[in-house]
């Protein structure tokens, strides 16, 4: 079936599969009609890459037909109209769920079929029956557990509640399914099939709403997806469904690992679908890492059915079109919508209980900080005025220090000064330029050659006059650095390396100014909003290299090791979900479409590769600092690598 000739699908190439739940617009007890729309979205879903489509339960006659499932016309009807969508499948190239009552050994299921490749793969029963309220399905079918044999009668079609279908020529794709509320007991089956290796976990379902289900609906949906790994495609019946005392929404939802990526819209007569872009190796990766998921028995034995996907049934559906899930520029920044306060508050939480539980067990006296006027020193400090609090110390016990250097320019100066006012407490200036230039004399190194000893001297000085004040009064060093300035190895070892805690070791660049802009209009808007708003406008710079005759900044980060938007992006694809470099190169051409060509993006990630590697030996050497998001590169906790690393590829 598969076409050597034709192209491959990029995103597939990338372990995504594209997933669709469906809630069409049936006709109660119209077998026929109901078959015509099923094939109708099949083939267009078909059409727009969809691998997986899943359609609600008892779909082909619908769910509320009551005591007329006991007719054995409707039941033949709907075993032909599965027979039927199973010839239209065939050459489509996507696997379809769908839902019909089964008579098999002289009793009749609530089964859902799986299609593919043009066969009906097997049927799996529904094993919870509900049973109370406006739910009365043991009148007409029977649990899956009185089955006793393992195919139905005729044409020997495989059933059962053991049977997991894997596509062979789509590596991680493996389907769990689960019928309405078998999802809503105490382990569902879903549970068990995750543990046997299945990664996409279906759900035909007839859900009625009452007033506030939906909302538990989409957690418990969520939350399973979580529990198990695992991409979760839940499909309800619709409106067309409601009768005498019960009505339908057609709620059908997409998660993956607790991230919910799709939801159609409810309480529609006419068809509705979500599509989403499910990342499989995402979801290995993240079962390698988990201890506890690989550390279950797998409780349940299972039969895997095979079949081949082939080729897509569109030409569309095989281009490089965006991928239709959330893909985020900027992923350690909430996103539009979330609560900025409570993130912001929980984060600043965060950092300044792990430096306020360091002072008190230090019993330091003061706390210092080299106030520079950038990001880092800035959020650092303002850190450190809520750990004061924290750690029942006077406001008076932050001491922070401005060394103006070669290529400090007034503008930071100016700005640490008029923070450390505005925030009343007490700043020190001591210039390291002599200091600096007597040990450039000590060492023999020509002041006019402005190389990496140049710079990193006046780190080194900065730090050690930090240091000494600290012995001084009896402090503390905060140290300011971040997260993404480790990964870069964008620090001075045993300079802005070295510090007592690094306050800022868990938050990455684009985050540190999120949380400044947030201090600005939150919580110093009176005070110092206006002196933070001026910070991050501020270009990032270390300030180690000599002003411009007209002092101004000659030296910006961002121009020597590159955007950090970027490094943050491609930093969070690789720790956080082991992407390789081909699969981040994808990645951030579809997240900065329009922003950065590809070749700036392909040069920028070759550059965070290679400083990634090379600057590990700082990282294992690295201070002690809270843990602030999902990525961390502590190597007492989240990333042990080797610092003598010799391999080139990701």
């Amino acid at each position: 079936m598969t076409d050597p000739t034709l192209p491959i699908c990029p995103r597939e190439l990338h372990g995504f599969v594209r997933v669709a739940t469906v809630s069409p617009a049936l006709k109660l007890g119209d077998v026929q009609a109901n078959v015509a729309v099923i094939r109708t979205e099949m083939q267009r879903l078909a059409g727009e890459g969809c691998r997986l489509i899943v359609f609600p339960e008892l779909c082909l006659t619908g769910y509320s037909c009551a005591d007329l499932f006991y007719l054995r016309t409707l039941q033949q009807q709907a075993l032909q109209g599965v027979k039927q969508l199973a010839e239209a499948n065939a050459e489509l190239g996507c696997c379809i769920v769908v839902g019909l009552p089964l008579a098999v050994q002289g009793r009749l299921y609530n089964v859902a079929a799986v299609i593919a490749d043009g066969e009906v793969l097997g049927y799996v029963p529904k094993i919870n029956l509900p049973n109370a309220g406006e739910f009365y399905e043991r009148r007409w079918f029977s649990p899956a557990t009185t089955l006793t044999d393992t195919h139905t009668d005729g044409d020997g079609t495989p059933i059962g509640t053991d049977l997991l279908f894997e596509a062979t020529d789509l590596p991680g794709f493996v389907l769990g399914i689960e019928v309405c509320e078998d999802l809503w007991t105490v382990i569902p089956p879903s549970s068990h099939a995750a543990l046997a290796g299945a990664t996409l976990l279906a759900n035909p379902s007839a859900s009625n709403e009452v007033l506030g289900k939906y909302q538990y609906r989409r957690q418990l949906i969520t939350q399973q997806s979580a529990r198990c790994l695992a991409a979760y495609v839940y499909s309800s019946a619709g409106a067309g469904e409601s009768s005498t005392d019960t009505v339908y929404s057609g709620h059908g939802l997409i998660a993956e690992n607790g991230a919910l990526l799709g939801e159609t819209e409810r309480f529609s007569f006419q068809t509705r679908v979500a599509i989403a872009d499910i990342d499989l190796q995402r979801l290995e990766h993240e079962r390698l890492r988990s201890t506890a998921f690989r550390d279950a028995p797998a409780t349940q034995s299972y039969s895997r059915i095979t079949f081949c996907l082939g080729n897509f049934a569109g030409e569309e559906s095989r281009t490089n079109e965006a991928l239709k899930r959330p893909l985020p520029a900027l992923p350690f920044v909430p996103p539009a919508g979330a609560d900025r306060k409570a993130v912001c508050e929980e984060i600043f939480a965060i950092q300044a209980t792990g430096l306020a539980r360091r002072l008190r067990q230090t019993r330091s006296k003061t706390a210092v900080l080299g106030l520079s006027g950038g990001l880092d020193s800035t959020l650092a400090l303002l850190v450190m005025m809520e750990a004061l609090k924290r750690a029942d110390m006077p406001p008076e016990a932050a001491l922070t220090i401005t060394m103006p250097g070669f290529g400090t320019t007034q503008r930071t100066k100016g700005n640490a000064e008029k923070l450390a006012e505005a925030l009343r407490i007490p700043l020190r200036t001591i210039p390291i330029g002599a200091a600096v230039e007597q040990h450039f004399k000590d060492i023999g190194h020509p002041p006019g050659l402005h190389d990496v000893t140049y710079e990193n001297a006046q780190a080194r000085e900065r730090t050690q006059v930090l240091m000494d004040v600290a012995n001084q009064t009896g402090g503390f060093v905060v140290g300011t650095g971040d997260l993404s300035e480790s990964a870069l190895g964008w620090c001075t070892f045993n300079g802005d390396h070295m510090s007592m805690y690094h306050v800022n070791a868990g938050v990455p660049k684009t985050l540190v100014k999120y949380l400044i802009e947030w201090c600005a209009t939150e919580l110093y808007a009176d005070e110092a909003g206006a002196i933070l708003h001026d910070i991050i406008d501020t270009p990032i710079s270390p300030e180690l290299l000599p002003l411009a005759a007209d002092g101004s900044m000659e030296q910006k980060t961002e121009d020597t090791v590159g955007p950090y938007e970027l490094h943050d992006f491609f930093l969070f694809h690789f720790v956080r979900h082991g992407c390789g470099e081909e699969k981040i190169r994808f990645l951030a051409r579809q997240a900065f479409d329009g922003k950065y060509a590809g070749e700036v993006i392909d040069q920028w990630l070759a550059v965070f590769l290679r400083r990634f590697v090379q600057s590990q030996f700082k990282r294992s050497s690295m201070p002690d600092g809270p843990k602030v998001g999902s990525v961390a590169l502590s190597p007492r906790g989240d990333w042990r690598m080797p610092s003598d690393y010799g391999g080139n590829q990701f």
